[in-house]
This record gives structure tokens, C-alpha cells and sequence, in this order.
């Protein structure tokens, strides 16, 4: 064996040796779409497609949720894997043949708050892995046209970001001419044919393409019945994020940063994260000047704005020795952000979890534990736990531990109600509650997202 390893490595004099070849791996092909996406930014891409083969299938199976619904087919992940490289190949042959066929989303709706749901649609297995891997080649050609003032669902960002800079802004002007507008229906109006002109502009590879009409036209299966649309694309969808933003960066973005280039009389900035955005000024006119013209610049496209929840504020930091606290707030991203006192006591930008976003995470947890009420102990504290500790990675903020508390209070409250349900008796429920904590501890708050804690 050792004779044969010396043989494999140290090759005969005058011989040729057979080498393994190397292929190139996803990133390094990621790279390489970068790299041209940067040196031809006015020219559309033709030939994208190619990147992808059976390696890239599989990295983009590596990187798909394996615990999600299940599509209109019923089939799971766990079926798909049984013979995943042989399902890869067919999908693969299928993708570049043209003989791919999407499948209509299965939707389903999830609460919003009180008496709204979100609509959800949800792709089979087999197609949110196609469009992962076709979202792994696009990604790499746009992130080289997309602005620093967008935030959602790009590599690199998250929602946090976006809060960050938002705060930076204001702070650093003592805050100005807010803009907080709300597109109504965002996803469900999207045009279709705007869409298609939009990433023709850009990519002209005709798998690609094709593969987006396709899912653009799927439709929707809900109650047994499929509808398809001229506009919007499901909210579920892996490849949908993507899309969103290629409409808003030439919709809103570009056009935004030009208008404001060309006409404003002094400075102003604007944060997007996919489809909720605001906009600050410095100057009344400029911002009085853009709410008026956003509207038409939207039905342009096919967008709308919604009336009531689109609006134009003076959010400025009050004076240092004001003692009334102000009243005006504006809501983003779940987060109510609002001037408050300092410990020393001077204005700053506060955020604390917003009134809609408390309510709807309590009333998931409420539907959790009226359904899971007989489930063991154990197991109910360790998923409340999970709960908590995701609710603390997104609203844990520095000055929103009231917030924080007051959610992890009727946590525990709303867990005792259905403790003491499932056993009959509600009489000194609390009591009981309170040595069962004892030995099932829920998780204390903590703040994530410190600006004390050093990296």
C-alpha cells in the first residue's frame, strides 16, 4: 500500500501523468460574474447560464431551508434527498432544455396583526432549489448596481443595518423632513411587463430568462383553483426578494438619487429596505417637492401609494432645554423610533418595539401555547425559549429593554393561562406557575444589538 502511494505521487521519469482536473468552484465562479458585471456596467450579460451545473445545483440544495411546507406536489425534503444526485440531473437537463415546467405556488395566509393575514406562497422543493441557483448567479451582477441606501435581502446587510444608518442620518442633522412612505401591495402589483424590460436591459441569457417568465407566470394555487396575473410575484418565492429590488433600485433608487442631485437645496437621504423606505431632508421645499412627485413616478409603474400610511412630518430634535416630550414618531422595520432624554439627560433618537410588531409576535405565541398546551413541559419551555431568545436577536436594541420586558412578561403570563387550561383549574394558577419557573426559567432579556458592547 505504502509502495503504491510512493507510485501515485512521484511519477516515472518520461512518462505523462494523468491529472484530476479542476473545476472551478461556486464562489470563484461568483467572482468571476462580479468581476465582468463591474468591467461592462452599461452592457447586458449574455452568456450567465453556463455557471450553472450539477456542482452549482448542489451548492445551491446546500443553501435551501430543508424544514419548510411542502409545495402543491406534498413533497418534503428528506423525499427529494433519497436520490437527490439523480433528481439534480434530470433538473439540471430540464433547466437548460427549456422542458422545465414551473409549478403554481401553493399559497397560505399568516396573521398580521388583528384580523389581517399576509399572503404567502410557497414553491415545491425541487423549484426553490432552481431558483436558488439561479438567484446565486444573478446576485453576483447586480450587487455591482445596487446603492448603498438599499438594505434588504442583499448579502452583507441585514434590517439592522438599515436601522443603523437611519439613525446615524438623523442624528447627525438633529433630524429634518421625514418622508415615511408605504407602497400599497407591493408584491402582489409588481408588472410583469416593466419587469421583463428591466432585466432584459441587463441580462440577455436566454435560460435565465426563461426560467423567470416561467415563474412569473406559475400562478397561484389557493382553494383548489389557480389564478395567474399580469403583475406581482409571491412573497415565498426565493428568487422574489431579488426581483423586488431590481424594480425599486430602477423605480425608486436611481431615480431618487437623481432628482435629488439635480434639484435639492440642501442635503437629504433615503433608506430602503426591500419595499419600506423613508426619506429625510434638510430643506421643506425638497421634501415637499418629492412627496409630490412620488406618486406619479409610482403609477408609472404600476405602483400605488398608500393613502394613510404615506405621509410628510417634522421629525426634528426638539430643543435641549424643551421638557415637554414630543409626540411625533414614525414606525420602520417593527421598530417605533422617536425622540427621547438621554441619561445625561440631552435629545436623542430612540427606537422601541412597535405597537403592531408586539402584538403580532403575542398573539403568535398566544395560537403556539393554545395549541401546544398538553405538550410536555419540557418541550414547551424549550421552543418559548427559542422564541424568546429570536425575539431578543431582532428587538433586543439598546433603549428597548421595556419593551423587552413587557413581551417576556406576557410571555409568561400567556403561558400560565394555558398551563392552567389544560389541567382544568385556574385557582392559584400563578402560584404553581411560579415553581414550575423555578425549574423551567424562560430566558431574561438581553440586548442583543448594544452600542456599549465592544467588538
Amino acid at each position: 500500500m505504502e509502495e503504491r502511494g510512493r507510485r501515485s505521487e512521484e511519477p516515472l521519469e518520461g512518462k505523462t501523468t494523468m491529472k484530476t482536473p479542476s473545476f472551478p468552484s461556486v464562489s470563484t465562479k461568483q467572482q468571476r460574474i462580479a468581476e465582468l458585471a463591474r468591467q461592462i456596467p452599461d452592457e447586458p450579460l449574455t452568456n450567465l447560464s453556463h455557471n450553472i451545473d450539477e456542482a452549482w445545483l448542489r451548492e445551491a440544495w446546500r443553501r435551501t431551508r430543508k424544514d419548510g411546507a411542502a409545495g402543491i406536489d406534498g413533497q418534503t425534503a428528506q423525499e427529494y434527498e433519497v436520490n437527490l444526485g439523480e433528481n439534480l440531473r434530470s433538473l439540471l437537463n430540464r433547466a437548460k432544455s427549456g422542458r422545465y415546467k414551473a409549478p403554481p405556488v401553493r399559497r397560505v395566509h399568516i396573521p398580521k396583526g388583528r384580523d389581517k393575514t399576509r399572503p404567502i406562497g410557497i414553491p415545491t422543493i425541487e423549484d426553490r432549489v432552481l431558483q436558488r441557483a439561479v438567484l446565486m448567479v444573478l446576485e453576483p451582477v447586480y450587487e455591482q448596481a445596487f446603492l448603498p441606501n438599499s438594505f434588504g435581502f442583499r448579502p452583507g446587510r441585514s434590517a439592522h443595518d438599515a436601522l443603523e444608518a437611519l439613525w446615524q442620518g438623523t442624528m447627525e442633522w438633529g433630524g429634518g423632513w421625514l418622508l415615511e412612505v408605504d407602497i400599497q401591495s407591493f408584491f402582489d402589483t409588481l408588472d410583469h411587463t416593466h419587469l421583463r424590460k428591466m432585466l432584459h436591459s441587463r441580462v440577455r441569457d436566454g435560460v435565465l430568462l426563461r426560467l423567470i417568465g416561467k415563474w412569473l407566470k406559475a400562478g397561484v394555487l389557493e382553494k383548489g383553483a389557480i389564478s395567474r396575473s399580469s403583475s406581482g410575484t409571491p412573497q415565498g418565492g426565493v428568487i422574489s426578494p431579488l426581483l423586488a429590488n431590481v424594480y425599486l433600485h430602477e423605480v425608486l433608487d436611481t431615480w431618487l438619487t437623481t432628482l435629488l442631485a439635480q434639484r435639492r437645496h440642501g442635503p437629504a437621504r433615503f433608506v430602503r429596505y426591500a419595499d419600506d423606505f423613508v426619506l429625510l431632508f434638510r430643506n421643506e421645499e425638497d421634501a415637499q417637492r418629492v412627496f409630490a412627485e412620488l406618486p406619479g413616478r409610482f403609477e408609472k409603474y404600476g405602483l400605488k401609494l398608500h393613502p394613510a400610511k404615506t405621509r410628510l412630518i417634522e421629525f426634528r430634535q426638539p430643543p435641549y432645554r424643551q421638557q415637554d416630550r414630543p409626540r411625533v414618531s414614525f414606525d420602520f422595520l417593527g421598530f417605533t423610533l422617536y425622540w427621547g432624554r438621554s441619561r445625561k439627560g440631552g435629545w436623542i433618537l430612540k427606537r422601541r418595539t412597535a405597537k403592531a410588531s408586539l402584538t403580532r409576535s403575542l398573539g403568535q405565541i398566544r395560537r403556539w401555547c393554545r395549541r401546544n398546551r398538553h405538550s410536555p413541559v419540557r418541550e414547551q419551555h424549550r421552543i418559548l425559549s427559542a422564541k424568546l431568545r429570536g425575539h431578543y436577536a431582532y428587538f433586543g436594541l439598546t433603549g428597548n429593554s421595556e419593551a423587552l420586558q413587557r413581551f417576556r412578561q406576557e410571555v409568561q403570563r400567556i403561558w400560565c393561562k394555558w398551563l392552567a387550561r389544560r389541567r382544568g383549574r385556574t385557582s392559584r394558577a400563578w402560584d404553581r406557575f411560579r415553581r414550575l419557573t423555578e425549574r423551567y426559567p424562560l430566558p431574561p432579556i438581553q440586548v442583543v444589538h448594544s452600542i456599549y458592547r465592544t467588538q
